[in-house]
């Protein structure tokens, strides 16, 4: 299946809402609600569409830092660490990297006293470095379209 403009158009819509109905995604691309439907529902037996999800504020939710953490993991350590990162609930998102650091996560913590903790079960596996985060530039960014 080629992802064309419509699809893309689809794509966009359902990342800036992905509660819209057939039939208003329909009357915004020019669609019927069931060729829209169609549409969604091969995106999704491809795997274009992986997945819905809730989008969560971590603040309201009572956590009042953002950090974003980078491991160097230590000889060895590099697969019990990605074993064990699954336990941590704080870890929003967690990502395997090329360059000097092995693992990048974003995490969420109540205070400091939280990340302090945090980053003492961490030091067991590698050398960390931690960046705090003061604001969020950019939030859900649609998939970029390419010209079809």
């Amino acid at each position: 299946m080629k992802v064309d403009k419509l699809n893309w158009e689809i794509l966009t819509m359902l990342q800036q809402n992905a509660r819209l109905s057939n039939a208003e995604i329909g009357r915004k691309v020019g669609l019927s609600s069931p060729a829209v439907a169609e549409r969604i529902k091969k995106m999704e037996d491809l795997g274009v569409i992986n997945g819905y999800r809730t989008d969560v504020s971590y603040t309201a939710a009572g956590y009042q830092l953002k950090a974003i953490i980078t491991v160097r993991a230590f000889m060895g350590k590099l697969k019990p660490f990605l074993e064990k990162i699954r336990e941590f609930r704080e870890v929003v998102n967690c990502y395997r990297i090329t360059g000097n650091e092995n693992i990048i996560m974003e995490v969420v913590f109540h205070d400091q006293k939280h990340l302090e903790g945090f980053i003492d079960k961490l030091i067991t596996y590698g050398e960390t470095r931690t960046h705090i985060v003061l604001s969020n530039v950019i939030s859900n960014a649609p998939i970029p379209s390419r010209s079809v």
